[in-house]
């Protein structure tokens, strides 16, 4: 049974085009709600967005959709992901859902979906909700006495404030420090600020004035440019940037220099392994990580495990093996001991922690080991087209042959983007000048095979 609908994380797309439309929303809450009725309780899910203009056409289609299969809703407007994932746990809702497209523009949104444990769904249970979409759901609706309500939860911003901040040490506080926090005009606007500040930061606000198509708009996690400014504008001591729905991270030191989520793991893992924290003996990264990581891992005894592209992938690994520690180079860190998935604030306050203890600049703290020199591109390509610029004879020769120039000395990495039409190439290895060739060469391979076949029309 496979997937068509969902990809790497939910059901995404293009607002009011399918399959980002409130028809399939409909159908997608009705399938969900059938997936997870069970027992004579009163069913109960969770539904959160991030302030996209086209959560307002989503959220009461998907209201519909649970109430006219008998589960009560409960919105609790614009909050983060993780928080999401918080709440289905701490109400004991059967059903947790969130209204976003993460790093997308505006234009864009998407649903994702956590079961009753607070965790993303996997790709079974996902594939058997899209068949049961495509069947009718009339001898299953609701009879008219056992249609479910909808009520809007008003302390549920309170109730992540507080989790996230018993996770940061009780012996310490932000006192001292200057915090500009870009929110990316996003889930996190209200709330993370505010955590910041009542740890006794001093807190310089970005992105925190959304209206319906700033998000992600020159700001959050993917457009750092803004916060590392005002991070040396305001002398502050670092900066974070959260993305749309506050899921991930990245940083930037006094200098303004950026950090990723390598550095950051890096950080978190080491520190928590000094501290006796640390299970699993390592830590979980996806397949984009640098080597230089894993390298410096090594050194201290630890492991890094990969796994596909994809927070859940990570999720999925840590639980499996148990290890407390995980994350994406792009800055998704799930810090299992707290959350269920990434929390991007959750570990801004551990690399506080860390930053606060040491009691010399973020510079010196995050630059935990010296990445070997990597490349990414991105590839656009027309999807309706049907071409498939990964199965052509040339893309292959140019992996290939890339490959072999960088051989023991580095790696290539090739994948189709799972939410969005794109090929993203990456290497990495020793010799910078040697990674640049390898990528732009697979890069034109690929440019040159999705174009063939508007060229062979003309």
């Amino acid at each position: 049974m496979g997937r068509k609908l969902f990809g790497t994380d939910g059901i995404r797309g293009t607002a009011n085009t399918e399959p980002m439309t409130a028809e399939t929303a409909l159908k997608a809450a009705m399938a969900a709600a059938l997936q997870f009725r069970r027992g004579s309780h009163r069913h109960v899910v969770v539904i959160a967005k991030d302030t996209r203009l086209s959560g307002y056409m989503l959220e009461p289609a998907l209201a519909a959709g649970f109430t006219s299969m008998g589960m009560d809703v409960v919105m609790v407007g614009p909050m983060p992901t993780p928080a999401v994932a918080m709440l289905t746990r701490s109400m004991r809702a059967d059903l947790g859902v969130m209204i976003s497209a993460s790093h997308n523009p505006y234009q864009d949104n998407g649903i994702k979906l956590f079961g009753p444990d607070g965790y993303k769904l996997s790709d079974e249970i996902e594939a058997e909700i899209e068949a049961r979409m495509a069947q009718p759901f009339g001898p299953d609706l609701a009879a008219p006495g056992a249609l479910g309500r909808a009520q809007r939860m008003e302390d549920a911003s309170g109730r992540y404030i507080e989790v996230v901040k018993s996770s940061f040490p009780r012996d310490l506080r932000l006192d001292g420090l200057k915090v500009v926090v870009d929110c990316a005009n996003g889930a996190a606007y209200k709330v993370a600020p505010r955590v910041l500040y009542e740890l006794g930061a001093e807190v310089v606000p970005l992105a925190v004035a959304p209206n319906g198509t700033n998000i992600n708009a020159q700001c959050g996690a993917t457009h750092t440019e803004a916060m590392r400014a005002a991070v040396v504008a305001h002398g502050a001591h670092i900066g974070i940037a959260l993305d749309g729905d506050a899921d991930r991270l990245i940083l930037a030191d006094e200098t303004g220099t950026q950090i990723d989520g390598d550095q950051i793991m890096a950080l978190i893992g080491a520190s928590w392994a000094e501290d006796g924290r640390l299970r699993g003996g390592g830590v979980v990264a996806t397949v984009m990580s640098n080597m230089g990581m894993e390298l410096h891992l090594r050194g201290k005894g630890l492991t890094l495990e990969r796994t596909p592209v994809g927070d859940r992938y990570v999720v999925e690994r840590m639980r499996q093996q148990g290890f407390n520690v995980g994350g994406e180079q792009s800055g998704h860190v799930v810090l299992s001991d707290f959350a269920t998935t990434g929390d991007g604030l959750l570990a801004a306050l551990q690399v506080l922690a860390c930053v606060k203890r040491a009691g010399r600049p973020a510079s010196e703290v995050l630059k935990v080991f010296t990445p070997l020199p990597q490349l990414l591109k991105n590839v656009r390509y027309d999807a309706s087209s049907g071409v498939k610029p990964l199965d052509a004879a040339p893309v292959q020769a140019a992996i290939k042959a890339g490959e072999g120039k960088l051989a023991e000395r580095g790696r290539v990495l090739i994948r189709k983007s799972g939410t969005e039409p794109l090929i993203r190439v990456m290497a990495e290895g020793e010799d910078e000048a040697l990674v640049r060739t390898v990528v732009d060469d697979i890069c034109a391979a690929v440019e040159a095979a999705a174009k063939a076949p508007a060229q062979a029309a003309e």
